[in-house]
């Protein structure tokens, strides 16, 4: 069992990757593999409505000249996939949404790729904007037939500097119990799919 996490966040090991490894570290204490993709400095180019991906049907996105095919395969090999973002004029940045968009395109082209993989969000906020964040990217699991584990709060951590989230008792302690609880659905879920069922 493996859960893969997205840091949207142009800084590489700010805020949005602190909250990200409070999740993965409960989800590795409860035996789970875990693996931190971080976006910043790389270039993800957004979708251009080619539609490639419907016509091949091959799982992968026509544009190759970045990341984004070797992220499907990531996604495509993990039980859950944890994305996380800051928050970029009330809403996710612009690594995040290219992801979102070309990865789930290629996902829903292709038989719903991701249906019934675990997915959860979090995100890294000064003060503002960070539901609207939450549910631009729960918006993307919906309709990919992804199952979403919930915690004690919103899945965010409030904080400027770097390092500030960790003052946010209340988002660490929603960080871990998002984390306890994607372990837990991640392990119903493989017991149900050995089952025989």
């Amino acid at each position: 069992m493996k859960v893969v996490a997205f840091n949207g966040s142009p800084r590489k090991d700010g805020n949005t990757a602190i909250l990200l490894n409070y999740v993965l570290h409960e989800l590795s204490a409860e035996g789970i593999e875990t693996e931190l993709v971080q976006l910043a400095g790389e270039r993800i180019i957004g979708c251009r409505g080619c539609y490639t991906c419907w016509e091949r049907k091959d799982g992968r996105c026509a544009i190759d000249t970045d990341i984004l095919n070797d992220c499907i395969e990531k996604m495509l090999d993990a039980d859950g996939i944890l994305m996380g973002s800051p928050v970029y004029y009330g809403d996710i940045t612009a690594e995040m949404k290219a992801l979102l968009d070309r990865s789930f395109f290629v996902a829903r082209a292709n038989n719903y790729l991701f249906r019934r993989k675990v997915a959860a969000a979090v995100v890294a906020v000064r003060r503002a904007g960070a539901s609207n964040t939450l549910d631009t990217m729960y918006r993307y699991f919906t309709p990919a037939m992804m199952v979403i584990p919930g915690s004690t709060y919103w899945n965010l951590g409030m904080g400027e500097a770097i390092g500030e989230v960790e003052k946010d008792e209340e988002g660490i302690l929603t960080m871990k119990n998002l984390g306890r609880n994607m372990a837990w659905l991640i392990k119903a879920l493989h017991a149900y799919n050995t089952s025989g069922n």
